[in-house]
């Protein structure tokens, strides 16, 4: 380690989070999002973005657009893309900045565009159809009913370590071919990756973080090298069958590991935890399992996984109350969309009923649109109907921490009892 290097990043984080800090208290939605009160419940942040002019321009420099109409006409107008003129990234950009610290996880297509996007994309979309993740469906049955089993014969426990991160750790891992022994590895890497999206806390993280990312690139790497010589029937040798860049395919390989588990997890954590908190939710969904598939929609639109999402246009383009000019950062509230009352009548209730609950903006849209979607949609109806059949009276118990970031909401720890 540098010590200098370090004792010079922490006075900058510092002044950053001083500076956040104050934004927030002064009343910035952005940055409410990233401190207490309102990281661990943003329904006044959302009625500030939705009642506040489209876009609003926080003190962060940064353009923001909230309502559902504006989110869903931002992911999908080709005009906005992931990548400013200059061709770098639009990390640190609430901090009105570009900056590596801010997004120091590369996200290999995430952030892309057309053509490299759409190259890379179509190399792995045919593992990701409706029709292959379906016949994955008896192993994601198999792994949550036990996954559940060992939960409830210990009555307590803490939901984000037995279930939710398990479960997507093991599909993906058997997905992608990676062997068992390693998905212990891959929860510790993913609570490292997933502290320095939206940017690092501390020195340290960033050791963790980068040790991490080494780790699991390296892991990767071996493993791509393996199956070039020893193909099986998995994504990884379908990626080293590829006549790709070596870095660029270990990169998209751990972009798929990463999110195919990271997110899902997040979605079963926040799941649980609406639904058991308003209570009626929960005992609805214990009497009748078979409803599994609406409690995933109604999580995803009230308490989305993913907070935002960033475009920059490259010509000035009209957008809703504002021309945004070339290389304007625009942040796509898709958690406050959700909540947006002109689309979702009483949006702050969790409704198994709710008539738009589909009508969400979870996985994005347009060319971004969630590539793992529908296998993140099987691993939470199954596990959250396992669930309620096996503990209709599931309710949390002290000691929940929320993770503090402004680009992933989810839990680090869920306590609760059966």
């Amino acid at each position: 380690m540098d010590l200098r290097r370090d004792v010079a990043l922490g006075a900058r984080l510092a002044v950053m989070r001083a500076g956040g800090l104050a934004m927030a208290a002064a009343g910035d939605p952005v940055l409410r999002l990233l401190h207490r009160p309102w990281i661990d419940d943003p329904t006044s942040v959302h009625r500030q973005l939705l009642q506040g002019p489209q876009p609003y321009a926080s003190r962060t420099g940064v353009l923001v657009v909230a309502t559902h109409a504006l989110c869903r006409d931002l992911v999908r107008d080709r005009r906005f893309l992931v990548r400013p003129r200059d061709g770098g990234s639009l990390g640190g950009s609430v901090a009105g900045a570009r900056d590596p610290l801010l997004e120091p996880v590369d996200l290999s297509f995430l952030g892309m565009d057309p053509p490299e996007h759409t190259r890379l994309r179509r190399l792995v979309g045919g593992w990701f159809t409706p029709a292959r993740v379906e016949a994955y469906e008896p192993l994601v049955v198999r792994l949550a009913e036990r996954l559940v089993d060992d939960a409830v014969r210990r009555e307590r426990f803490d939901l984000v370590a037995a279930v939710a991160t398990p479960l997507p750790v093991a599909v993906i891992a058997e997905l992608l071919g990676v062997p068992d022994e390693h998905a212990a590895s891959f929860a510790r890497w993913g609570r490292s990756v997933g502290a320095g999206l939206g940017g690092v806390r501390s020195a340290r993280a960033l050791h963790r973080l980068d040790a991490a990312v080494g780790e699991l690139r390296g892991l990767l790497g071996d493993l791509l090298a393996r199956r070039r010589h020893d193909p099986s029937d998995d994504l990884l040798s379908h990626l080293a069958a590829q006549d790709a860049d070596v870095e660029e395919t270990i990169s998209l390989a751990a972009l798929l590991l990463l999110a195919g588990f990271e997110t899902t997890s997040t979605l079963l954590g926040n799941a649980v935890a609406a639904m058991t908190d308003a209570r009626e939710p929960w005992a609805r969904l214990a009497a009748d399992p078979a409803r599994a598939a609406d409690a995933v929609e109604e999580s995803l639109r009230f308490d989305a996984p993913i907070r935002f999402t960033a475009r920059t246009p490259h010509e000035t383009v009209s957008l809703g109350e504002r021309d945004v000019a070339p290389d304007t950062v625009v942040l796509a509230m898709l958690g406050a969309a959700g909540h947006d009352p002109a689309v979702h009548a009483d949006p702050d209730v969790f409704d198994l009923d709710r008539p738009t609950r589909g009508e969400h903006l979870a996985f994005s849209g347009g060319i971004h649109y969630c590539l793992g979607a529908p296998l993140a949609r099987l691993e939470a109806r199954v596990a959250l109907a396992a669930l309620a059949e096996r503990m209709p009276t599931l309710h949390r118990t002290r000691g929940a921490v929320r993770r503090r970031s402004l680009l992933l909401r989810s839990y680090l720890r869920l306590p609760v009892a059966a």
